[in-house]
């Protein structure tokens, strides 16, 4: 029996990757993996035990004992609902501290990978093209720039009734994006036969459209 198809859609911080998957994901009726969310629960578990973001070994120990379940868009821990924690600006950056571990990668991958389910999954993250689902599909990597990405950030900060600065927003992207593609495991890039969206004039009805047109052609290929 043949493999589930999978929809990777790759890209830099705030690039609205996980908003396009998930609205791809309900048009299609596939399932619908947010790899950076596993990365966030190890690093909200590595913030509340005190584990420095550079000890390796102990946060693929992290990595290993964690099992977070993923229920309509919740994200629970232990019984515990923690989607808004792992939301938090001190876990996005304590993240991408933790995800330029190989060995906590490592612990992570069967993981998502255990996400690719009839009738499909469409998978968002730094490195899904490229390193856990290389036979995906269709494979996109979506951009936009760091200005219009700080700007949706803050956007959404100051909906949750955070208070943030603009520079400071746009400082830690730009270091975010350098860790991100400059990491010697799985570095973000575009996989070689990936379709390259630059979104940052574009709706979220035109991406996802634009999205599901590549799937339609590439499914008439295969």
């Amino acid at each position: 029996m043949s493999m589930a198809p999978v929809i990777a859609i790759d890209g830099p911080t705030a690039s609205g990757k996980g908003t396009i998957a998930q609205a791809v994901a309900r048009e299609l009726g596939f399932g619908c993996l947010d790899s950076g969310a596993l990365y966030r629960v190890v690093a909200l578990l590595a913030l509340r035990r005190r584990i420095d973001t550079g000890d390796a070994l102990r946060l693929a120990q992290v990595a290993r004992s964690a099992h977070p379940l993923f229920e309509r868009g919740r994200v629970e821990l232990d019984g515990e609902d923690v989607t808004e924690a792992i939301r938090a600006e001190e876990v996005g950056r304590a993240a991408s501290h933790v995800s330029a571990h190989a060995a906590v990668r490592d612990e992570l991958l069967q993981l998502q990978r255990s996400f690719r389910r009839w009738p499909g999954l469409v998978a968002d993250g730094r490195d899904m093209g490229t390193v856990v689902f290389p036979d995906a599909r269709l494979k996109v990597f979506l951009t936009a720039s760091v200005e219009v990405r700080a700007q949706r950030r803050l956007k959404q900060l100051m909906e949750k009734g955070i208070s943030a600065s603009l520079a400071d927003l746009l400082l830690d992207l730009c270091e975010r994006d350098k860790r991100d593609r400059t990491r010697p495991v799985a570095p973000l890039k575009a996989a070689d036969d990936a379709y390259e969206l630059d979104a940052s004039s574009l709706t979220v009805d035109e991406v996802v459209g634009q999205v599901l047109a590549w799937y339609r052609t590439v499914s008439q290929v295969q």
